[in-house]
């Protein structure tokens, strides 16, 4: 399975697995859930994800480092500072808010399992495949900045 290793755009991945979500909510039990409750708790979870999302970016732009993730041998620095000490894929992060809040939206149950599907695969063929690379570029800093702060949060 190599051959998906870092090959989709994970922005491109996070609207696959929304519009599983999407389509699973149409054939599986939704729960009743106050319109206004539901849309409020949604946007304060896709805020959130927002949020590590921009400061991930913006981290990236300060050190002038790319952040193309499908070519992380590109990589002219380590960030390891801002959000970066809380977490070391904030975007990613950003991406599994964005799907809960959507999850949540739906008030479907089964679409969670989307979500949790989508940290299976970004962790396998995104998150790895880069640690192997950033790993080779800043060891032994990069193994010591990985001992330090967690893959996801």
């Amino acid at each position: 399975m190599k051959a998906l290793e870092n090959k989709i755009p994970p922005p491109i991945i996070t609207v696959l697995f929304a519009f599983a979500m999407w389509c699973s909510s149409f054939v599986t039990p939704t729960l009743e859930v106050n319109a206004t409750a539901r849309e409020l708790i949604s946007l304060v979870i896709l805020v959130l994800g927002f949020f590590f999302c921009l400061a991930g970016i913006v981290s990236f732009r300060k050190a002038k480092t790319t952040i193309n993730p499908l070519k992380p041998e590109e990589a002219s620095s380590l960030v390891s500072n801002g959000i970066y000490k809380i977490t070391r894929n904030p975007m990613y992060v950003g991406f599994v808010f964005g799907l809960l809040a959507w999850g949540v939206y739906l008030s479907s149950p089964v679409a969670f399992v989307g979500v949790v599907v989508f940290v299976w695969y970004i962790t396998r063929f995104q998150i790895i495949p880069e640690e192997r690379v950033l790993t080779e570029i800043f060891s032994p800093e990069y193994s010591h900045y990985q001992a330090k702060v967690r893959r996801w949060l």
